[in-house]
């Protein structure tokens, strides 16, 4: 679906939308997931009715809204370097905030990864300390 806009010479462009359905369809989400992030803020469509029409830019913002949850930020995260964004003249603000939010979840993350190899290492002691108990005690008679 598209929507005509006018540029500063007023001539007609078209501009791409979409429905609920096919950026559910798109970034396999449910629509439900996406009425949330309208909900909180994240995404503007426009009504046409009781119809939703999304613009490119919501097209865009939906698709960083999952980037970053794959990447473990929050919603509030997220909407935060939407505002740094929308309000900045450069990107500089919303890199610098990108950043620090990557490197504090990279350390997150790296913290539970020495966590699993300690319970690793412990789990391969027992395993160890309970495979010689059985054969010491496979070779003792009863």
């Amino acid at each position: 679906m598209s929507r005509p806009i006018r540029t500063p010479i007023d001539s007609p462009v078209t501009e791409p939308t979409y429905s609920i359905g096919e950026l559910s369809r798109e970034f396999d989400v449910t629509p439900r997931a996406i009425r949330f992030y309208e909900d909180e803020g994240l995404l503007q469509p426009e009504r046409i009715g009781s119809r939703r029409v999304y613009a490119k830019r919501d097209y865009v913002r939906l698709k960083l809204i999952l980037r970053g949850k794959r990447l473990g930020l929050s919603l509030a995260e997220v909407g935060e370097m939407f505002g740094l964004y929308d309000s900045a003249h450069d990107e500089r603000p919303q890199l610098v905030k990108f950043l620090a939010a990557l490197d504090e979840r990279r350390r997150h993350l790296e913290r539970q990864r020495a966590e699993i190899d300690e319970l690793l290492e412990e789990i391969r002691a027992f395993e160890q300390q309970s495979k010689k108990i059985l054969s010491e005690r496979r070779d003792t008679p009863r």
